[in-house]
């Protein structure tokens, strides 16, 4: 029991530690180089993307999957309201005015007061989404549930690896 109190602990405190690593401003750079992460990822991508054009790229992504999984389901004209409202539920917040809180110079309890807040705010959003998809999948046929079932298993799960990228999991069936 006690180590495993100290396990927690030891994860909780790496999860602060790992937080306040990442709000800290990356260092000025006069070379104007980007920051190693940002470099392996525009590697892959084959190109450097700005938060804007990302964020672009994600938009287009949800969108082509909102449509591919409709075209599979074929929903009624009776089921296409319940349709658009599970699909609102998907938009993201507005960004809040103004600039971001520089996050280094606040306070410990101010920092957790900030995290805590967002936590509620993505409970809220995620509330939100729970509810549109309940209410939207009480108006599938069980055929259309099968295929929204088998179409929402979150990629990484339906492929058998584990969800953080570090290969399949031990007694994950084989795909083939």
């Amino acid at each position: 029991m006690k180590s495993h109190r100290h396990s927690l602990l030891v994860a909780g405190l790496m999860a602060c530690a790992a937080f306040t690593a990442s709000a800290q401003p990356a260092p000025a750079d006069p070379a104007g180089a980007m920051p190693p992460a940002a470099g392996a990822q525009a590697e892959r991508h084959g190109k450097a993307m700005d938060p804007q054009q990302r964020m672009e790229r994600m938009k287009t992504r949800h969108a082509k999957r909102m449509a591919d999984l409709k075209a599979k389901l074929q929903l009624t004209g009776a089921q296409q309201s319940a349709w658009e409202s599970y699909a609102g539920a998907f938009t993201p917040p507005a960004m809040p005015p103004g600039p971001r809180p520089d996050v280094a110079k606040m306070t410990t309890p101010e920092r957790l007061d900030r995290m805590q807040a967002r936590q509620a705010e993505h409970q809220a959003r995620f509330a939100k989404i729970a509810d549109a998809t309940r209410t939207f999948y009480s108006q599938l046929t069980p055929q259309q549930r099968q295929t929204f079932d088998a179409e929402t298993v979150p990629r990484m799960h339906a492929r058998g690896d584990h969800p953080r990228g570090h290969g399949p999991r031990p007694n994950a069936a084989p795909l083939g």
